[in-house]
């Protein structure tokens, strides 16, 4: 039996079709009738089966620390749990609870919003996500130019005719903030459709072997190449002599771009000026362009002030919510476009007690806070929901000393991880092919408004349980109303709390009906600018940024010997599907990767090591021709090769986003025995 579903690992969320037979999943394939992603999915998705299946699943409740876990029933588990955190909540207060919600949970529809939701009725501000470590640029810039930090710029495929991909490699990873299924063959859709595609990368990435045009920049400084474009723009661009009539600030602007100087630029980013012009060229020739910023860009030191730049070209060209741009999806579910959203000054609220000098935004702390709050006895209970902090948080030794010192550690996973090792309580949720679903959280990231319903493609095996029904459990222990008071704990409850979700949609009949995509238009215009901006004006005006960037501008980059730079996988997701080989695949071990030269020149060792003054990683070293000798590629998530090894919040903490930088290191590459 065939059934139709989508998949739940990245932005993406491709069509799939599964091939069930009595219960045992055989095959999965892409599902070509999926109008975005065509009949495309990766390894990842294919792996859903093998996940399923897998001997290593967590198939019961556990508690005890790990030498002395032992399995439990769930009516024991919830009940130890709910009876910690009742402890906690008196003794310490509602700020005792933590809670750690990953890219696990942001796939999880009802799961999430009940996550959230047991939060909130705690009174519970100790929210941490993922958003804090990869990402925090987007939702800042999009604060302090736009008014409100959930705006996402998209990049416009059907009218665009230049696509500009600053530290993003789609064709791997499907996008960052931009969903961006079936890579390849979109791509080349485009250029045949007369679009150009440039990417500005020190890596020749995946994506970068189809672009028109690479510039193969020096690592970190695309935020030049930006400031030089937008300067070059201000003087050159059509729209950019109405420039006041849709921002404010300009004025400001024009004054600190004029510091980004011919030769400084070309030098600093190691860029022939030539090429600097052809660039310039391309977006005059298109007149509006989009663009795009991956992991590459928002892990680095320069992520604030490059995602700046970028929206700054967008206003200037006019490109921002207008065709052949960018535009902003409102949602087939979220209908952003119909609620009053709440727009902001870019002002943060102080951080927790042990770090109120870090910025709580977006109705959380920034992960940087998490350990130092647990070390300070601020935190007694936490709760990770999807997610592997040993391999995301800075400070390797420093995490795994605070997540053993915590007197309740819950995790809520699929699989064992480094983190379940330290836990009190492992509680095994289903996969996401055992529960129903909707592409809720991120359906403003996708390329049309559209969503897609799915229910369970087949049944949980042994005692797994979907994470909805865990903290409703819980909440009724502790006297919570959880759940809506129109639905009971039943066999129903996942469908009729999806249902909750739907009723606000566009066509919630036609989109429960069908197992397939929903579309309801493409690109659409004039929303933000009409019921978001400030007054109806992006603004400019960044002080804090416009400061940054002087002053890096009066003391040029100097050149490093060695920077690490991210990675995505193919057949990764951050640490997710490490142990989980595809069908017919083979497992991808960690490995350190620099060009043939830097290998060279340490003699050709088999293995490497990777320093910096905090930690020190060895890993099997290849040779990659698509690097700069300058650079030096470690990709996140592994358990022995862990980059966090490699930081620290000690230092380098951004200021305004709380981010540890994880990216863009210095380091040290060196032969090991």
């Amino acid at each position: 039996m065939d059934v139709q579903t989508f998949c739940r690992v990245c932005n993406a969320m491709c069509g799939l079709v599964v091939t069930v037979e009595d219960e045992v999943i055989t095959k999965i394939r892409g599902d070509e009738s999926h109008a975005l992603s065509r009949g495309y999915t990766c390894a990842k998705g294919r792996s859903l089966g093998v996940l399923h299946h897998d001997d290593r699943r967590l198939n019961q409740p556990s508690a005890g620390r790990v030498d002395t876990r032992m399995h439990s029933d769930w009516d024991d588990a919830l009940d130890d749990i709910a009876d910690r955190v009742s402890a906690s909540l008196s003794d310490h207060g509602p700020d005792s609870i933590a809670m750690y919600l990953a890219s696990g949970s942001a796939f999880d529809t009802a799961g999430r919003r009940a996550a959230e939701r047991f939060l909130t009725l705690l009174g519970s501000k100790q929210k941490y996500t993922a958003t804090t470590i990869d990402t925090p640029s987007k939702p800042l810039i999009a604060e302090l130019v736009g008014g409100w930090s959930g705006l996402t710029p998209l990049w416009d495929h059907e009218s665009s005719k230049l696509l500009l991909l600053f530290g993003s490699n789609p064709v791997v990873s499907h996008g960052h903030s931009n969903a961006i299924p079936d890579p390849v063959r979109r791509f080349r859709e485009f250029q045949n459709d007369g679009g150009a595609l440039w990417v500005i990368d020190p890596r020749r990435t995946e994506t970068a072997a189809l672009a028109d045009r690479h510039l193969q920049i020096r690592p970190g400084s695309d935020w030049l190449v930006l400031g030089w474009l937008v300067r070059r723009l201000l003087e050159e661009h059509p729209a950019a002599s109405t420039l006041d009539q849709r921002a404010t600030g300009a004025e400001s602007l024009t004054n600190m771009v004029a510091l980004f100087d011919d030769q400084l630029v070309s030098t600093s980013c190691d860029v022939a000026i030539e090429s600097l012009e052809a660039l310039l060229d391309a977006v005059l020739s298109a007149g509006r362009v989009s663009a795009l910023t991956g992991t590459g860009v928002s892990m680095s030191a320069n992520a604030n002030v490059t995602e700046y730049l970028l929206w700054v070209l967008h206003i200037v060209t006019d490109s921002y919510d207008a065709p052949g741009g960018m535009w902003f999806n409102p949602g087939y579910l979220l209908r952003l476009d119909q609620r009053d959203l709440p727009v902001s000054d870019g002002t943060p609220e102080p951080g927790p007690k042990s770090r109120p000098d870090l910025p709580r935004r977006f109705g959380e702390y920034p992960c940087s806070a998490l350990v130092p709050e647990i070390e300070a006895g601020n935190i007694t209970t936490l709760i990770v929901v999807g997610g592997n902090p040993v391999t995301a948080l800075p400070d390797r030794d420093r995490t795994l000393a605070a997540l053993s010192s915590l007197s309740t550690l819950v995790v809520i996973d699929v699989l064992p991880t480094e983190t379940t090792d330290l836990a009190t309580h492992v509680l095994p949720a289903v996969d996401q092919l055992e529960r129903a679903d909707l592409t809720w959280l991120l359906d403003s990231f996708q390329l049309a408004v559209a969503a897609q319903f799915t229910e369970a493609v087949v049944q949980p095996l042994h005692e797994r349980r979907p994470v909805w029904w865990m903290f409703a459990q819980l909440a009724n222990r502790l006297g919570l109303d959880l759940l809506p008071r129109d639905i009971e704990l039943n066999d129903q409850t996942e469908t009729q709390l999806l249902m909750k979700v739907v009723d606000r949609s566009i066509d919630p009949q036609s989109l429960m009906s069908t197992p397939s995509l929903t579309i309801s238009s493409g690109a659409i215009y004039g929303w933000v600018t009409a019921n978001v901006l400030p007054s109806g004006m992006w603004r400019l005006e960044a002080s804090a940024l416009q400061t940054n960037i002087a002053e890096r501008l009066e003391n040029p980059p100097q050149h490093v010997p060695s920077v690490l730079l991210p990675s995505r996988r193919l057949k990764l997701m951050n640490s997710q599907f490490r142990e989980i080989a595809p069908p017919g695949g083979t497992l991808e071990q960690p490995a350190i990767y620099a060009s043939p030269s830097a290998v060279a020149a340490l003699g050709n060792p088999q293995l490497a090591s990777v320093a910096t003054a905090f930690g020190t990683i060895t890993a099997k070293l290849l040779a990659d021709e698509t690097l700069r000798d300058d650079s030096v590629v470690l990709s996140h998530g592994w358990g022995d090769a862990n980059v966090c090894a490699l930081t620290s919040a000690a230092t380098g903490i951004d200021s305004l986003t709380g981010m540890v930088l994880q990216s863009g290191l210095e380091v040290e590459l060196r032969a090991a025995d």
